[in-house]
C-alpha cells in the first residue's frame, strides 16, 4: 500500500501540472495558437533545411561521378596511346623491328613518338632509333625503370620507361602529341604523387589534394571539386577539376520549390489559424454576453434591452437622416432651377420689357439668391452623400500638381476681378495615391474660402512640396485668419463664422475637404495665425 502511495503520488503531481497547462493554454488561445504556428514553422523549416542539404549532397555526389567517369575516359584512352607506343619500343628493341621499317611507320602514321633506345644499368646506350644519341635522362629514372613502367617529362617530352631483357628500354614522346589541348582543358595529368606533369589551361593547382583517395574518387577544396582516376598499367592519374558552384547549379534552381513547400503549409496554417481564432473568440463573447444575460436580473436585463433598442434607433436615426437630407436637397433644387430661370428671363427681357424699372433689379435678386442657394442646397447634397459613404473614391496616381495648376486658372477670374495676387509659389511633380476629382474639390473649396476671407489687394499662394511619404498640398492667404476658438471648431459640419466683407456660407467646405481627405486616406491640417492668413495643409500619401 506504502509502495502504492508512492508510485501514485509522482503521477497524480504530473496530472495536476498537466492540467494546469491546459487550462492555461485554454485560457490564452492567441498565445497558444502562436506558439503553435512558431513550432509548425519551425519544424517545417528544420525538415526544409535537411532536405536542402541532403539535395546539395546529392548534386555534389553526382557531379563528382560524372567527373570521375570523364577522367576515366581520358585516362582510358590515355592508356591505350601509351601501351601502343610502349609496344612499337619494346618490338624494336627486341629487334622485331628494323630502324627503316620503324622510320617508315612513324612518318607515315605522324605518330608522337621520337626516339627509342635502350640502355643496361649503367646508363649506356645499347642501342637507338636515332641518332646522335639520346636525350640526357633524368635522374634515377633507369633504377625506378628496372623495377617497373615508370613515366618522366623532360622539356617537352613524355618518356616511358620499362625493363625488358635485363636492360630498360626508354621511349620519348612528344608531350603535345600525347596529351592534346583540347583534351586536357579542364583536366591533368599527375604521377603517382599527384605532382602536375601537364595540365590544361583551366587548371590552376600545382599538385592533388592530400585528401583525395589514390585510386579513383573525388574530393571538394576551396569551392572546387577535384576528381581523379587512375592510368592503367602506367604510374599515372588524370584529374578534373570543377567549380562546385556550377556543380550544384540545378539545385540551385530548385530553391524557390523548396521555399514554397517550408513557407507553403506554414502560412497556410497561420492563415487558417488566426481565421479559426477569431470565429473561436467571436462565438466565446456571444456566449459570454448570453451567460450574463440569462445571470443578470429581470429589472437589468429589461435596462439591456431597452439600451440596445436605443442604440438601433439611434443607428436608423442617422441614417433616416442622411437619407432626408439627400432627398430633400434634390426636391428643393427643382423648383430653385425653374425660379432661377425665370428670374433671368424676366431681367433680360425676352419676352418683353418690364412695367417697371425695379421689376427687373427684384428679377436679377430674385436670381441671385437663388443661384446662392442653389449653391448651398448643392453642398448640403454632397456633404450627406460624403458622410452617408456614397461618393465614389477611385485611388490611382494623381499629379497633385497638374490638379492644382487647373484649380488656380478656374480662380483666377475671380481673383483678378478683387485684384488678389493668385499663383502657384512651387510647382514641382508630385504624385499622390489618391482620388483625382477628389483632390480638385478639396482644392477648389479651399481656394474658394481663401478668396473669401482675403481683403481685396490681398495674395493667395499655393504650393506643392515632397516629403519623404507623403505629397503636401498648402493654399496661404493674407486674410483674417482663424480666432483659437474658430480654429477648434473649424473643419466641423455647418461650423460657420462671421467676417465683415466677406460672405458668409454653411461650413461645408472645410468639412467636405476633411472628409474626403480622410477616405484617400489623407488628413487635413489649418494652421492659425489670425494676423497674418490662415494656411490650410492637404497631405496625401506618395504614390
Amino acid at each position: 500500500m506504502a509502495q502504492a502511495g508512492v508510485s501514485a503520488g509522482p503521477l497524480g503531481a504530473a496530472s495536476h501540472a498537466l492540467s494546469g497547462v491546459t487550462r492555461a493554454a485554454a485560457r490564452h488561445i492567441r498565445i497558444t495558437v502562436l506558439l503553435c504556428v512558431v513550432l509548425i514553422c519551425g519544424s517545417f523549416a528544420a525538415a526544409g533545411a535537411l532536405q536542402m542539404r541532403i539535395g546539395r549532397e546529392h548534386g555534389l555526389q553526382q557531379a563528382a561521378s560524372l567527373e570521375v567517369q570523364r577522367d576515366r575516359e581520358i585516362a582510358g584512352g590515355l592508356a591505350a596511346r601509351l601501351d601502343r607506343n610502349a609496344t612499337i619500343a619494346a618490338r624494336f628493341a627486341s629487334g622485331q623491328l628494323s630502324r627503316d621499317t620503324l622510320e617508315t611507320f612513324l612518318s607515315a602514321h605522324a605518330s608522337a613518338l621520337r626516339n627509342i633506345a635502350v640502355m643496361d644499368e649503367t646508363g649506356t646506350a645499347i642501342s637507338a632509333l636515332r641518332k646522335p644519341g639520346f636525350l640526357p635522362l633524368p635522374q634515377g629514372l633507369l633504377m625506378r625503370a628496372f623495377g617497373g613502367r615508370t613515366v618522366a617529362i623532360s622539356g617537352n617530352s613524355l618518356l616511358l620507361a620499362f625493363p625488358q631483357n635485363g636492360n630498360v628500354t626508354v621511349a620519348e614522346l612528344d608531350l603535345g602529341t600525347i596529351f592534346p589541348a583540347g583534351v586536357l582543358s579542364h583536366s591533368a595529368v599527375t604521377d603517382a604523387k599527384g605532382i602536375v606533369l601537364a595540365k590544361g589551361s583551366a587548371w590552376t593547382l600545382e599538385r592533388l589534394p592530400m585528401d583525395l583517395p589514390p585510386g579513383e574518387g573525388a574530393d571538394v577544396s576551396d569551392g572546387q571539386m577535384v576528381s581523379a582516376a587512375s592510368v592503367a598499367r602506367w604510374p599515372l592519374r588524370v584529374a578534373g577539376v570543377l567549380d562546385v558552384e556550377s556543380a550544384v547549379g540545378a539545385w540551385y534552381g530548385s530553391l524557390p520549390l523548396y521555399l514554397f513547400v517550408i513557407l507553403g503549409p506554414a502560412l497556410a496554417g497561420a492563415g487558417l489559424s488566426v481565421v479559426f481564432v477569431r470565429e473561436f473568440e467571436r462565438r466565446m463573447r456571444a456566449n459570454d454576453a448570453l451567460l450574463r444575460l440569462r445571470n443578470t436580473s429581470s429589472s437589468d436585463a429589461r435596462l439591456l434591452i431597452r439600451l440596445a433598442e436605443a442604440e438601433r434607433r439611434a443607428s436608423e436615426a442617422v441614417r433616416s437622416k442622411s437619407e432626408f437630407v439627400a432627398h430633400m436637397s434634390h426636391e428643393l433644387r427643382t423648383p430653385l432651377n425653374a425660379i432661377i430661370g425665370f428670374s433671368e428671363i424676366i431681367s433680360h427681357g425676352f419676352l418683353g420689357q418690364a412695367g417697371h424699372p425695379k421689376y427687373v433689379e427684384y428679377a436679377r435678386d430674385i436670381g441671385a439668391a437663388g443661384r446662392d442657394l442653389h449653391g448651398k442646397i448643392g453642398d448640403i447634397l454632397e456633404f450627406a452623400n460624403v458622410e452617408a459613404g456614397r461618393h465614389p473614391i477611385s485611388l490611382c496616381a494623381v499629379d497633385v500638381s497638374e490638379v492644382a495648376s487647373v484649380c488656380v486658372n478656374e480662380m483666377a477670374g475671380r481673383a483678378f476681378s478683387r485684384r488678389i495676387d493668385l499663383g502657384v509659389a512651387q510647382m514641382t511633380e508630385a504624385s499622390a495615391h489618391a482620388d483625382g476629382r477628389a483632390v480638385k474639390r478639396i482644392l477648389a473649396n479651399l481656394l474658394s474660402n481663401a478668396l473669401n476671407f482675403t481683403p481685396d489687394g490681398g495674395r493667395v499662394r499655393v504650393e506643392i512640396v515632397e516629403s519623404e511619404t507623403a505629397i503636401i498640398a498648402r493654399v496661404r492667404d493674407t486674410g483674417s485668419g482663424f480666432s483659437e476658438t474658430e480654429s477648434e471648431q473649424a473643419g466641423q459640419p455647418f461650423a460657420a463664422f462671421e467676417r465683415i466683407g466677406s460672405p458668409t456660407g454653411l461650413g461645408l467646405g472645410l468639412a467636405i475637404a476633411t472628409a474626403l481627405a480622410e477616405r484617400m486616406g489623407g488628413e487635413m491640417l489649418l494652421v492659425r495665425n489670425q494676423a497674418m492668413g490662415t494656411t490650410a495643409e492637404l497631405r496625401l500619401r506618395k504614390a
